[in-house]
Order: C-alpha cells, then structure tokens, then sequence
C-alpha cells in the first residue's frame, strides 16, 4: 500500500550518504512510531521514494545530489575525471554512463526553461510590448560567434561538424579600469553572460535577444555589436538590434588582409608584409576609400581559389569600420572577449583529443556551461530545475 506524504523541502534537497533504504521508512523506537502513525495514520511508508521526493524521477537520486553531478559533469574534462571527482570530493560512487544521463537530464530540463522565455521575450517583440528608455550612461556590448564541434551525426555533406553560435552581452557597468605599476591602462571584466546555441540562426537569435534584454538592452543610451563581419550576424544585427552601433573587430579584419597579401603576394614574405601592414595602417585611420582603390588595382591578380574576397569584405561592412570614430567615443574595437568565451564555454570542455558528441549531450553541457561562466547558476540552474522536481514528485 502507498501512503502519500507531503513532501518537505528539506529532504528536496538532501544529499550525500543516507543510512536507509530507500525501500521504506519503518520506525524502530516505540515514541516514533506512534508520532508517525499520529502524522500519517500508518505504521511504515512504502516506498521510501514519496517521502524523499523522488518519485516520478528517471533516477533515484536527490534534486540536489543530481545538481551536484550535473555541476561537476560541465566543470571536469571529461565524465570520466567528473566520475573521480564525485568519489574524492562528494564521496558518490557513480559511473560515469549515469553521470552523462543525470547531466542530460538536469541540462535539458534548463535548456526547456531557457527556450520558452526566450520565446516569451521575442514575441514581447514582435508584438510591440516591449519599452525602452535609453535613459543609463553607459554602453551596452552584444557580441557573437561561431565555433566548429565534432559531433556523431552526418550532414547532407556528410561532415559530422556542427557550428555552435555562442552569444555573449556586458555592459560599461561591468568593465573594472585600473592602471599597472608601469603607468599602463588595463582593464577586465568583472561580469559577462553567455548564451550557447546548436543550431540555426533563427533559434539562437531568440536566445540572444533574452540575454540581451536581462543585461539591459535598451535601457543604455548606446548599442555596441562587436563580430568578425560575418553574413548571418549582420542579419541578426539588422533585425534584433537595428539602433547599434555594429563595428568589425579590427584584428579579425587584419587577420583577412594577411590573409589576401599572402595569396596575391604568392606567400613571399618581404612582399606582403609590408604591403598587409600599410592596408591595416589606412583602415585603422579611417582611410577606407584608398584602401578600395588599392583593391581594385589588384583584382586581376586574385584567382578564384582565393580564401578572402577582401574588396567585397570591406564594402559590406563599409559602415562598420570607422575606427577613428570609434575610438575616439572610447568604444571597443575588438571582439576578444567573445574568442575567450569560445574557449571558455566550448573549447576547454567539448574540443579535447577524440571527443565527438550526440548533439543532446552537446547541447545541455553548452547550456550548463554558459550558465556557470555567467554566473547564473542558482538562478537559473538550481531554482528552476529544484522546481521542476517539485512538480513532478507531487503527481505521485
């Protein structure tokens, strides 16, 4: 027989090693039994699972004690070195098939969370319900990126690779100055939020529009979109946030002229670095028309297997590279922040040696690990997932 308890929020969140067994609860000591046959009316609960709350789980394992997996899962190299960790650290004995499963679970159950409010906001948008004030000093940074992961799935190409678009928003507010024992500027980030999407640009610009929104798009009186130019950004750009600012990062557009002076210079070095520098030189100074003219002069000696069309580069982005204007408003012009939160948030954990992944193990990880690194991890990993399983052990 099943007796029904309401379950209490304190053993909601128990973990570690409990001396019982999960079958039922059969007090020992005459006082107990009477206390629990005068709460409940019954003599032992069977099974143990409705009064510890996980009833209804896919594992029988704690709220709590599946956070802690999931935490370590996203945080180690691998599941195996989370599996050492959990056993040295937490004393939990699990192999690490189990913490791969509890890890996909806790992370779907987020990334459920984070797509209907994602969700929410855009429609916020698109049907006019959302109000800006542009009234704080100070300017807000929307940067983003794509970054190649192996997975085990093949395209219509039959290339297992699959790009991850990683947004990343901060603002001013969040940017700690500070000046070296030599007399140099220095600056850092003291706060950053990132949001990691695999998938289509459709989808992950809902989720960068959300994350835009908490850190206070529209409440600063700037915009600033830091990107390396790309075609699917400047659409984002174009249709999310049509009043920034969207500035080319200045090393990326460098990287390409290298890039073209290599191929039209046929890589002979005393050439076409010099050549590379001068045309990085004029760009810097806002000198963009010689720079097209240049170009021009050269486009019959660039082939088809030339990897940068750099005349068309720049004239798309011609409004986006003004950066003595730039520099002179103080804004940043370079997108470093977003290549370190590629490494941070997919590189250290989802590109090591041999690693290829099922693009739902992928995906929760990418989505635990933004929320760490954006330091949201009880606001948005713990509260809603604790919630959820809540709800699930209260139909049983």
């Amino acid at each position: 027989m099943r007796t029904h308890v309401k379950t209490p929020l304190s053993l909601i969140t128990l973990q570690g090693k409990v001396c019982f067994s999960r079958y039922y609860l059969k007090p020992q000591r005459k006082e107990d039994k009477e206390k629990l046959e005068e709460l409940n009316g019954a003599k032992s609960i069977v099974p143990l699972d409705y009064y510890l709350g996980i009833a209804g789980l896919p594992f029988k394992i704690t709220p709590m004690a599946m956070l802690h997996i999931a935490y370590w899962a996203q945080n180690q190299l691998s599941f195996q070195r989370a599996e050492e960790a959990l056993h040295n650290i937490r004393g939990m004995d699990l192999n690490d098939d189990t913490i791969r499963a509890v890890t996909n679970f806790v992370g779907s159950v987020v990334f459920a969370n984070e797509c209907k409010k994602a969700e929410e906001s855009i429609n916020k948008l698109e049907n006019g319900q959302l109000r800006s004030s542009n009234d704080t000093e100070g300017t807000l940074y929307i940067q983003m990126d794509g970054a190649a992961i192996n997975t085990r799935i093949q395209n219509e190409t039959g290339s297992t690779w699959r790009e991850n678009k990683l947004g990343e928003v901060f603002s001013t507010e969040d940017i700690h100055y500070w000046t070296d024992k030599k007399g140099k500027p220095r600056h850092c980030l003291t706060s950053r939020q990132y949001i990691s999407y695999l998938g289509g640009v459709c989808e992950f610009k809902k989720h960068l529009f959300y994350c835009a929104l908490r850190k206070g798009y529209g409440r600063f009186k700037k915009t600033i979109v830091l990107s390396d130019g790309a075609a699917w950004i400047r659409n984002v750009v174009e249709d999310l946030f049509p009043d920034a600012q969207h500035i080319i990062d200045y090393f990326h557009l460098c990287e390409n002229v290298n890039t073209y002076a290599k191929h039209i210079f046929k890589m002979d070095e005393e050439k076409y670095k010099p050549w590379a520098k001068e045309i990085c030189d004029k760009l810097r100074k806002g000198n963009c028309e010689q720079v097209v003219k240049i170009l021009n002069s050269l486009k019959s000696n660039q082939t088809d297997n030339c990897p940068v069309n750099l005349l068309n580069y720049i004239t798309n982005n011609v409004n986006h590279i003004n950066y003595p204007e730039y520099e002179k408003n103080g804004y940043f012009i370079g997108s470093g922040a977003i290549e370190s939160g590629n490494k941070i948030v997919l590189q250290d954990r989802l590109k090591r040696a041999g690693m290829r992944w099922n693009t739902e193990t992928a995906q929760t990880l990418l989505t635990l690990r933004a929320k760490t690194e954006s330091k949201l991890w009880t606001s948005d990993v713990e509260i809603p997932f604790l919630k959820h399983c809540l709800e699930i052990s209260r139909k049983f």
